[in-house]
């Protein structure tokens, strides 16, 4: 095969796999919207949280799959989708959004620093490194959604009346659902070996 023809065919190669993701991301995005209905039967706070969001995990399990652009395009679209029908929108579809890119963008940064060990998916795969890069997004989400739900509490309630009770919920929410959007994909890719058969990213 000459020089020419091998460039032609990465190109191929990179066009087809950039269409693979787009059409990941958007029937994922479109299946976290779908499944959004589920989340009005889970048992929720008095403002509107659910104590466990089936659609965040569908985002990033979009990004275990198929990659970092695919995970913020899926989650784009899921936040987007979500705001005709979310009783809180466009406030929770923002927040839900806020908290669950933290978990994409994370691990994605981290995996840029270390070049070796495989590709992208395959360096998740090791219990212990996802542990590590799961602890840093979570830690990231924290600095996010902590001044985020200090900023739309008097939009939410009126007044800065139980600000320190409501930080406390938001600080334990996060880690919480944090654990779920963390657990349930990598049980799904990893040890369903979807990453095996996929191998995108």
């Amino acid at each position: 095969m000459s020089e020419e023809t091998q460039e032609i065919e990465t190109v191929r190669s990179a066009k087809s796999q950039l269409t693979l993701k787009i059409v990941g991301a958007a029937i994922f995005g479109g299946l976290s919207i779908a499944i959004s209905f589920i989340a009005a039967f889970i048992p929720r706070h008095p403002l509107g949280f659910a104590y466990f969001d089936p659609v965040s995990i569908i985002w990033v399990l979009c990004f275990q799959l198929f990659g970092p652009l695919a995970g913020i395009l899926c989650s784009i679209i899921g936040m987007l989708g979500l705001m005709p029908f979310d009783p809180f929108a466009p406030l929770g579809p923002f927040l839900k959004f806020a908290a669950t890119i933290p978990m994409i963008i994370g691990p994605t940064i981290i995996l840029k620093l270390y070049k070796k060990d495989g590709y992208g998916s395959e360096k998740l795969k090791n219990p212990k490194k996802y542990a590590i890069v799961g602890v840093l997004s979570i830690l990231l989400r924290l600095g996010i959604m902590i001044p985020l739900n200090i900023i739309v509490y008097p939009y939410i309630t009126g007044s800065m009346e139980g600000i320190g009770g409501w930080i406390l919920f938001a600080f334990v929410f996060n880690i919480l659902q944090s654990i779920w959007d963390l657990l349930i994909p990598y049980l799904i890719v990893f040890k369903g070996k979807l990453d095996e058969k996929f191998e995108i990213w």
